[in-house]
């Protein structure tokens, strides 16, 4: 595998599997959204995981199968990075599979999803792990995530990117 950042190469399942120590693996992409939100890995079966130039991961409905590497310019979402100390979700994958999680999740009331959403900083209590959350807000009766947030020291930063930040 290489950085390159115009193929994608299929995630190897397992370390003994790869061939770099520093390299994410299917089994290591599984467990941190375990660990992390409490996602049970039964939620990924159907999904082959990719990682296009560094650390960018991304996660394929894989309906039927691709031989690796593959020089395309997308495949499926965006999912993952995990080139920095700690690991971060994309908002996709959050809307995508945040229903699943259990843990490090913040509900937000409607005046604190609406400045979220538009991209805004808020201090708001929260009594679990400091580090990347799914953020969420009850619509029409349900609980809808609604992207990825970092907690810190009291407050929440919103992570939606600037393109899809909204005003309401």
């Amino acid at each position: 595998m290489s950085d390159e950042s115009t193929r994608f190469d299929r995630l190897p399942a397992t370390p003994a599997d790869s061939e770099s120590d520093d390299r994410p693996t299917r089994e290591g992409v599984l467990e941190y959204w375990s660990d992390r939100f409490g996602v049970d890995p039964v939620t990924f079966e159907g999904y082959t995981f990719w990682e296009r130039g560094s650390g960018k991961i991304w996660a394929f409905a894989d309906a039927f199968d691709l031989d690796s590497p593959v020089d395309i310019e997308g495949l499926g979402m965006s999912f993952l990075r995990t080139r920095r100390e700690h690991w971060k979700p994309t908002t996709d994958a959050a809307q995508r599979f945040g229903r699943a999680a259990d843990a490090c999740v913040i509900d937000l009331s409607a005046d604190e999803a609406a400045a979220f959403m538009a991209g805004h900083d808020q201090e708001i209590p929260w009594d679990g792990d400091w580090g990347y959350l799914i953020v969420t807000h009850e619509l029409a009766g349900r609980t809808e995530p609604i992207g990825v947030g970092l907690y810190l020291h009291g407050e929440l930063r919103s992570q939606i990117p600037k393109g899809r930040r909204r005003e309401f």
